[in-house]
């Protein structure tokens, strides 16, 4: 199964954002999608942003996660 994981951007160089999730970092690419910023909550698979979120959604979301144990 394949899930898209929201991760924070902490991070922007070029086509590429430093993303944040549980305290560790990674990066993945942003020019999928538009006007992305620092702060903002993103869908990364497969080491690509796909879409905006909003922090609550994200925060829901990897709540969700952690309780079924997938991160």
């Amino acid at each position: 199964m394949c899930v898209a994981i929201p991760s924070k951007v902490v991070e922007i160089e070029g086509a590429m954002a430093t993303v944040e999730l549980g305290g560790n970092r990674s990066t993945a690419r942003i020019d999928l999608i538009d006007d992305v910023k620092v702060g903002d909550y993103v869908l990364v698979h497969a080491g690509f942003a796909i879409s905006t979120v909003d922090e609550e959604y994200a925060k829901e979301t990897l709540a969700l996660l952690s309780e079924v144990g997938m991160l």
